[in-house]
């Protein structure tokens, strides 16, 4: 028996960066549920493969390329993406990129790439889709937060900033856009296992402290964040908006201290 509280079939779900890792398991757990996924990226190739991968049933994956740091790609992708449909019910918002060094060392160019993809893509992104939303007074944007927008990491300082901005962007368009029908909210994965943070995570000594500061005892996996994902997509989440919903294990609850349970007495 299905429960149609959390049923997205037949919704048109637009993935942005859904080409690989998150955003591809995303989309394809909500091809799974019957939506219709478009699926968009900087690479032809890998786009037409991700999207022959996870199309299932009657609703073939669409896969079109779109870099999110160019403006006049995402109104071109949009306008695709309606001419095949005639609208868009769920925009979410994956896209992304970082670089790994100390604050000092960026260049410009370095943190305007950041910038550009992360922050500034997934707002002309959404002003772009939501204004389709705005007009049908009906839609849900979900914007791929990160745990640095609650705890930022060092070495990684503009990514951080950048999904600090993306906070504040979920929570000021929900509130320009809740009392025309348009749900926005934010899901901050934790230390997710994909294929670009593969090696990363490959090491024992990142695999261990992950382990000891996840509560959970694990490194997380893409479709771990499936189940919350649709649920914001969904007639469930009907009276949620503005909000960050954090999928990481437990990561943010608190510090782990690296002491044995039942350590003595400390003043």
């Amino acid at each position: 028996m299905t429960d149609m509280l959390f049923d997205v079939s037949d919704q048109v779900v637009l993935v942005s960066g859904g080409s690989r890792g998150i955003g591809k398991e995303l989309a394809r757990g909500f091809a799974a549920r019957g939506s219709r996924v478009v699926v968009t990226g900087r690479d032809q190739g890998t786009l037409a493969a991700t999207a022959d991968e996870i199309s299932v049933g009657t609703h073939a994956v669409m896969p079109v390329v779109c870099d999110v740091a160019e403006t006049d790609q995402i109104q071109a992708a949009v306008q695709q993406v309606m001419g095949r449909f005639g609208q868009i019910d769920t925009l979410v918002n994956v896209a992304g990129v970082n670089i790994r060094q100390p604050a000092a060392e960026f260049s410009p160019e370095q943190f305007d790439f950041v910038l550009g993809i992360n922050l500034r893509g997934a707002f002309f992104m959404s002003q772009q889709v939501g204004r389709h939303m705005i007009g049908r007074e009906s839609g849900s944007v979900i914007n791929i937060d990160s745990v640095n927008s609650h705890s930022p990491l060092a070495n990684v300082g503009p990514y951080a900033m950048s999904k600090c901005g993306l906070q504040g962007m979920t929570e000021v368009l929900a509130r320009e856009w809740g009392p025309r029908g348009v749900r926005v909210n934010g899901l901050a994965p934790g230390f997710i296992l994909t294929d670009l943070t593969q090696q990363l995570w490959s090491e024992p000594t990142m695999q261990e402290w992950g382990r000891f500061n996840t509560p959970l005892g694990r490194v997380g996996k893409p479709d771990d964040l499936v189940g919350t994902a649709v649920f914001l997509a969904s007639p469930a989440a009907a009276f949620l908006t503005g909000q960050t919903i954090y999928v990481d294990g437990g990561l943010t609850s608190g510090r782990s201290w690296p002491i044995p349970p039942g350590g003595g007495q400390s003043d």
